[in-house]
């Protein structure tokens, strides 16, 4: 998504420890117009593929998913990184944050993710995998199927796209980072 590409490396910044900040229209400012058409961009390039629900986990991921749950008119669950003692049903696992160093445990309401539900999981960034992998796990729990995963920016330079599509998920990266070296943002 030759957009997307121009903004990260017209507005993104690059910082030691191959962090990518994309804050002032990703996610923490956002760009709705940018976000429809990376919207647009997941429902084309998971044309043909039975969706009956977009899941994502809080908080990055919630623009996408929703302007995707809006485009295909399908609903949208976020996972919650903190249990709520109102939620019924939970399923929960835990999930590593490389941007935060730190683990969290996360829910969703077996309620909103059932084993009649064929998913599209829908987020900012794809890494190591470790909230990919908490989704995954999230998804077996509830009997769900897991129809793909679409990613804002995948850091190719990281294991995560690789250990998801070994497992032959269907993975979909707008943009991908080859390298992030000496804070030099290298998109193929």
């Amino acid at each position: 998504m030759e957009l997307l590409k121009k903004r990260i490396l017209q507005d993104g910044k690059c910082f030691e420890g191959g962090i990518l900040k994309v804050d002032s229209f990703i996610n923490h400012q956002m760009d709705p117009m940018l976000m429809r058409q990376i919207a647009q961009e997941f429902v084309d390039r998971f044309k043909g593929v039975e969706i009956n629900k977009i899941i994502t986990i809080e908080a990055s991921g919630i623009a996408p998913a929703i302007m995707v749950g809006y485009v295909l008119q399908l609903p949208v669950v976020f996972v919650k990184k903190k249990m709520p003692k109102t939620m019924e049903n939970m399923l929960s696992a835990t999930v590593y944050s490389f941007t935060k160093d730190r683990e969290y445990s996360v829910c969703i309401s077996n309620d909103f993710l059932t084993e009649n539900d064929k998913v599209l999981f829908i987020d900012d960034f794809l890494a190591n995998g470790n909230a990919a992998m908490g989704m995954i796990d999230l998804i077996e729990q509830a009997g769900a199927s897991l129809a793909g995963m679409g990613f804002i920016i995948e850091k190719a330079f990281q294991d995560g796209g690789k250990m998801l599509r070994e497992k032959n998920i269907h993975v979909e990266s707008l943009a991908i980072i080859d390298d992030l070296s000496n804070c030099k943002i290298a998109v193929r």
